[in-house]
């Protein structure tokens, strides 16, 4: 059985343009990231707030899957299937998709085997870079605390003990969950306990 990035590759994306526009999206209302993602306009959906008849919601969450596999992610895919089968335009929006399991592969954060959201490998390696801004901003947070500690300069003292900003970063790795920072001697901070996780997970 070929791999799930194999299949991915395997698989020819429509442009971006041309799905965006089956949505009713003008060019100027998207910003394109290659030929095969784009960004949306937040004005878009202002817009669209105010336009008579104007498109509902549908928020599939909190489903215990079967023991096939089949839960929130099988349920929206049927939905919105069903819903363009009915001449409605329909747009999905998947959070961490894995309907690997229901078809005998289990797949990482866009799928996996021959139902996936491609492209795979760009979804799971920054896609657009806003991950890697996230990552970027949050962690500069957590070194000026840092350097707050060491220099302990004016009357806010903190207590390296009592730190609960968290480092962040785009990777489920384990080994990083829980690590102590600061080693190497006096020039390089005050050790302490701190964490890693992950941008979109609430602390």
């Amino acid at each position: 059985m070929p791999t799930d990035i194999e299949i991915a590759r395997s698989v020819t994306p429509h442009p971006i343009t041309d799905i965006a526009a089956g949505l009713g999206l003008r060019p100027e209302q998207i910003r394109p990231y290659g030929h095969d993602a784009a960004k949306i306009s937040p004005e878009v959906l202002e817009t669209e707030r105010q336009r008579p008849g104007r498109p509902r919601l549908v928020l599939v969450s909190a489903i215990t899957p079967t023991p096939a596999g089949e839960g929130k992610t099988t349920t929206s895919i049927g939905l919105a299937m069903g819903l363009e089968r009915l001449g409605q335009s329909t747009c999905l929006a998947l959070r961490e998709p894995s309907l690997g399991p229901s078809f005998g592969m289990k797949g990482g954060a866009a799928g996996g085997g021959r139902s996936q959201v491609i492209p795979m490998d760009r979804i799971n390696l920054h896609f657009t870079g806003d991950f890697h801004a996230i990552t970027s901003a949050n962690n500069l947070l957590s070194a000026l605390i840092d350097n707050h500690v060491y220099f302990g300069k004016g009357d806010s003292v903190i207590d390296p003990r009592r730190i609960l900003w968290r480092r962040v970063m785009d990777m489920n790795d384990r080994a990083l969950r829980n690590v102590i920072v600061g080693l190497g001697g006096v020039s390089n901070s005050v050790p302490h306990e701190s964490s890693f996780t992950s941008p979109w997970h609430p602390r």
